[in-house]
């Protein structure tokens, strides 16, 4: 499988493969339905819709999304709408599991509960891949919305989830690194030193098959003209493919700069789960919905395949 480079590329390999179900958990919001549509009118997903029926027909019918072959499930409210949701994923009746205008929390108090749950044994992390116009290929950043500030060994899941989001669009040993405001490990500055650590743990093969050389500032992570500024022989520096950041902070900032100042698109899913998960923001446009279910769907794909 070739690598993938851009979300039109990734819509156009949604297309080839075999169609996953994305199930969506209160889907009586018009910009789901809008973006759900268009991604079932292109075959790249089916859907299951969950919530009040009367609602979602009069949602569908404002988005242009013919419900006709179209399951859906009558829930009256939240908590029951999510529960569903949460049920018809481990039933296997669907592969992706997408949150519609159910309130954030309940959403995800569903999908963690111990009794009927579906998180996987690690962390749930956010995994948001950006077509960035100045960037010469995907570049995938985590963590944005999920993990406020992970230790060492959290990052090492964070690190896996995204690995495992980059295997999927066909990279198979990605380039990574953790970001952070110096290239060297500074005592003032712990976060380079967990960086220093993850190298270690990368060099000890603990952290799979993947090219990882860290602490590099943005810039150096990203840019040929400062690898050639500043001389670097990283085997990362100009060319990553995942960004780990060194906390939610600095990642949020990180994706939202990418959006509004350099006019970013992307497909974003959360991993850890035992589906992926569809979890975009109300500032995410169209398209970026639109991607992020489509890259679900490809997520679903590979993990069938190959049981990640």
């Amino acid at each position: 499988m070739d690598m993938v480079k851009s979300l039109a590329e990734l819509k156009s390999l949604a297309r080839k493969l075999p169609s996953r179900r994305v199930a969506v958990v209160r889907a009586d919001e018009v910009e789901t339905l809008t973006a759900l549509g268009e991604a079932v009118r292109s075959d790249m997903v089916d859907a299951v819709l969950i919530g009040p029926s009367r609602e979602i027909r009069a949602c569908a019918e404002q988005a242009g999304f013919d419900l006709n072959g179209i399951e859906i499930i009558e829930c009256p409210d939240d908590p029951s709408s999510a529960l569903k949701g949460v049920e018809i994923i481990r039933e296997g009746r669907a592969d992706v599991l997408m949150k519609g205008l159910v309130a954030t929390s309940k959403f995800l108090h569903a999908i963690v509960d111990r009794e009927h749950g579906i998180r996987g044994e690690g962390l749930l992390s956010h995994v948001g891949v950006f077509e960035v116009p100045t960037y010469h290929k995907l570049l995938t950043v985590t963590d944005a919305a999920m993990v406020i500030a992970p230790s060492v060994d959290d990052k090492v899941v964070l690190l896996r989830n995204a690995v495992t989001v980059a295997n999927a669009l066909g990279i198979a040993k990605p380039k990574c690194t953790m970001v952070c405001a110096k290239e060297e490990p500074y005592d003032r500055m712990p976060r380079t030193l967990e960086a220093a650590r993850l190298k270690e743990m990368a060099g000890e093969g603990l952290l799979g098959d993947i090219v990882f050389d860290a602490p590099l500032s943005l810039d150096l992570s990203i840019s040929m003209e400062s690898v050639r500024i500043k001389k670097s022989r990283s085997p990362v520096a100009g060319d990553a493919d995942i960004l780990l950041m060194p906390d939610i902070e600095s990642g949020n900032i990180l994706y939202k700069s990418l959006i509004f100042l350099a006019n970013a698109e992307l497909g974003a899913v959360v991993m850890g789960a035992k589906c992926p998960v569809v979890l975009t923001s109300r500032a995410d446009s169209a398209e970026s919905k639109l991607c992020s279910i489509v890259l679900s769907g490809v997520v679903a794909s590979y993990a069938g395949k190959t049981g990640a």
